[in-house]
């Protein structure tokens, strides 16, 4: 339901003759198919044992390193392969080749972390919308010589392409919302998390502003440390951090009411996002 949206929108609106748009468009439908394949395991098994978790992460991964080598490659040096740090307006780290094994840790880091977080009813999706939403500006105003120039950050040509994904997310996500709120009708699944997260993640990085990523997707990244603190911490102590991870299982545990816990996170999700786009003027 989502993907199908998302590419719809995109074929229609979207500027095809633009590699960026590509990119992110391939980036989500791959991830989507191999979420897809890990729902129907799950389904046709009866189990929450979906593929192998190697498996899957090293295809995710082998796409990943191809969409960034694509992005580094169709950029302009030396910009394509540096990394932009928020709020400084001429600090810029030239990772070089680097560049190309971070930014796949960016997209398939944002693909997971948004399958984690996809736990409770409408939990994810809308995050996800506000993300998108937050990035949409952000993508039209690094790919505008005049806005990125008065707001001093980096111009990236042909990125404000990816505007019309960004709105076609919000779209789609309004959708599946109608259906997804609880009692929920619908399931995201694999197939809609990792693929709204990797589409996240790509535009990120095609943006130059995978670091700001990691401030509007805050949530997504607390979700994912939660997870890696847990398993660390009882593999290395034999003792538990949260009562029960991810982190809305946290709360659940503690006596949140699921609908507390969910709208609870859409707010921090909304703050998060405000103090990422604060980073456009604050330089």
């Amino acid at each position: 339901m989502i993907l199908s949206g998302v590419t719809v929108a995109t074929l229609l609106w979207g500027n095809l003759h633009n590699p960026y748009v590509w990119v992110v468009l391939i980036v989500t439908l791959v991830y989507g198919a191999v979420g897809l394949y890990d729902d129907y395991l799950k389904v046709t098994r009866q189990s929450v044992e979906g593929s192998r978790g190697r498996v899957r992460l090293v295809i995710e991964a082998v796409v990943a390193l191809v969409a960034t080598w694509v992005i580094a490659s169709v950029g302009q040096a030396p910009l394509s392969t540096a990394l932009a740090i928020p709020f400084f307006k001429n600090v810029l780290i030239d990772l070089g080749w680097l560049f190309v094994p971070f930014g796949a840790f960016i997209i398939v880091g944002a693909g997971n972390a948004v399958n984690l977080t996809d736990g409770l009813d409408g939990l994810a999706i809308v995050p996800v919308m506000i993300a998108a939403a937050t990035f949409g500006f952000i993508s039209y105003f690094v790919g505008n010589v005049l806005f990125s120039e008065y707001l001093q950050i980096h111009f990236v040509q042909g990125t404000g392409e990816l505007a019309v994904i960004c709105g076609a997310l919000v779209g789609a996500g309004l959708g599946f919302l109608w259906f997804n709120a609880p009692p929920a009708q619908i399931f995201m699944g694999d197939t809609g998390s990792l693929a709204l997260g990797g589409a996240l993640g790509a535009i990120a990085v095609a943006t130059k502003h995978e670091l700001v990523l990691a401030i509007v997707g805050g949530l997504f990244v607390l979700e994912a440390v939660s997870v890696i603190v847990q398993v660390a911490s009882f593999r290395l102590t034999g003792k538990r951090v949260f009562r029960m991870a991810p982190l809305h299982h946290h709360y659940e545990q503690k006596g949140w009411a699921e609908s507390t816990v969910v709208i609870r996170f859409w707010i921090i999700a909304v703050v998060l996002a405000l103090l990422g786009l604060a980073t456009l003027k604050l330089r």
